[in-house]
């Protein structure tokens, strides 16, 4: 059963005033609404937590991690049931989602029992050499107390219990989230788990909380405590930069880890336009339209040499898209977005309309626009992210043009080659560029299944991300909460464990 309430530090707390959910379907559920109050409340208790929790034993760390899962996986019906009726998403989708984070909470724990993240190393003390040397060691150590924010379209990877979450608890770090109001059902049902686990772990009550709904004034308290050492934020390029801003203009910054948006290019050679064209737009189309295209890896832009290939692309991706039927978004204000995005796109100079379609308040068409490579370097607009189903074509006269547009683009999460042999000379020539763009360059795949695992990279330069050294999928995210710490000529008796 919902709390509809707040979890603060063990306690379900209640408010004066509350804020309704957006089902699908049925009557909404009314929850708590945050305040910079509760903001306080939370993090001093985090900061009494990392007391403990910041020197635990990594096996401890460990043991909570999976507890954590288990917890999840134990109210998974409820959370499918509940995330189907706020998001609109497929109850296969919420379960395979499900199975993704509980996976990751398990994939740190193994991380953590491991102990490379720690990065020990050792100078050995010289006392006979001129000058004399230290004893010097070295080991990561948790930061402190970091504040997570739930993205809207992953209501349970990407938020209460997602990857920002799991890799700060397995570093050490007490978490306080900012629930994303559009699905504030599942994060009550994630944080009910996360408590559980809590409980039954015997750590202190400060070591997690939620926050859920309120007012801009909630998140810019959270992100500006003194208490609160780093920020981690999936969300919109718009609310990640103001946030973003107030975390360098604290009188002591923080760190801000945020993926803010990408378009995630891909660029068609001229090989594998020529042998596969049609089942490359097919394969593009359905990506496209997945989940109403409601992924940060979505691929809006597909980029190929003008010519008759390139017309029978246009053609086949046009026919793919034209079959999908009206997808449900995650909520009214993303789908109002998604309709003003593709308008100011087609009312862009030198931009053609290859297919539209009726959206209603929630429910959404995908659409497909085509410009020239002149046309795309003319406007940087046509760079920014539409979220949802939208995909544009650009048609570029030759290999100089088609390089012009990728040394044009932005910060990226992935930018994919499709190519042949035959292509391998061109797509060289692209490497260049596009690695310095994103933090994913994919061969001959869609960019939108992101692995979990050790070599993941889920960030890029500005504006996918706010922090191009980091990633906030894989193991690698575990270092977003870790600060290198040397200790001198320091006895045993007072060294971490880790580094006896």
């Amino acid at each position: 059963m919902l709390k509809r309430t707040h979890l603060i530090a063990g306690d379900w707390v209640g408010a004066e005033t509350t804020f309704a959910n957006e089902p699908v379907s049925g009557p909404a559920d009314r929850f708590a609404t945050g305040s910079p109050a509760l903001v306080a409340r939370a993090c001093e208790a985090a900061e009494e937590a990392f007391a403990s929790y910041g020197h635990s034993p990594r096996a401890e760390r460990a043991a909570f991690l999976r507890r954590i899962a288990d917890e999840i996986d134990a109210r998974g019906d409820a959370i499918t049931a509940t995330g189907v009726r706020e998001t609109g998403l497929p109850g296969a989708r919420l379960d395979s989602e499900r199975n993704r984070t509980t996976g990751q909470l398990n994939l740190f724990a193994a991380h953590v029992e491991a102990g490379d993240y720690l990065d020990r190393r050792r100078d050995r003390a010289q006392p006979d050499r001129q000058p004399p040397r230290p004893d010097l060691r070295l080991m990561q150590r948790p930061v402190g107390a970091v504040a997570v924010f739930g993205a809207s379209n992953f209501p349970l990877a990407f938020s209460t219990a997602g990857g920002d979450t799991a890799s700060a608890l397995a570093a050490g770090c007490p978490v306080v989230v900012k629930g994303h109001s559009a699905h504030p059902g599942v994060s009550d049902l994630v944080a009910q788990a996360i408590d559980a686990a809590r409980i039954a772990c015997g750590l202190h009550p400060g070591v997690f909380s939620q926050i859920q709904g309120g007012d801009r004034a909630v998140g810019q308290a959270l992100v500006q405590h003194p208490l609160i050492r780093a920020v981690g934020f999936t969300g919109s390029l718009a609310g990640g930069r103001a946030l973003f801003d107030l975390c360098a203009a604290r009188p002591e910054p923080i760190p801000f880890f945020g993926e803010l948006g990408s378009v995630n290019p891909m660029f068609i050679l001229d090989g594998a336009l020529a042998a596969r064209g049609a089942e490359i737009a097919r394969g593009w189309a359905g990506t496209l339209s997945l989940g109403a295209g409601q992924f940060c890896t979505n691929p809006g832009i597909a980029v190929l040499t003008e010519g008759p290939g390139a017309e029978a692309f246009a053609q086949a991706a046009r026919a793919a898209l034209g079959e999908i039927r009206p997808q449900t978004m995650l909520t009214a204000g993303i789908a109002a977005a998604y309709r003003s995005g593709c308008d100011r796109m087609a009312a862009a100079p030198g931009v053609r309309s290859l297919l539209t379609g009726m959206c209603g308040q929630r429910d959404v068409m995908p659409y497909l626009h085509a410009t020239t490579g002149a046309g795309w370097l003319a406007d940087a607009a046509l760079g920014e992210e539409v979220f949802g189903p939208l995909g544009l074509i650009v048609t570029v006269r030759d290999s100089a043009e088609r390089m012009a547009v990728a040394r044009s683009l932005q910060g990226q999460l992935t930018c994919t080659l499709h190519m042949d042999d035959a292509d391998a000379a061109s797509a060289r020539a692209l490497m260049t560029v596009l690695e310095r763009k994103a933090g994913r360059v994919l061969a001959n795949g869609f960019p939108t299944g992101v692995e979990v695992c050790d070599a993941m990279v889920h960030g890029g330069p500005y504006p996918a991300s706010t922090n191009f050294g980091a990633t906030s999928v894989g193991t690698m995210s575990i270092r977003r909460w870790l600060r290198p710490v040397c200790y001198q000529n320091m006895p045993d008796s007072v060294l971490p464990d880790d580094l006896i």
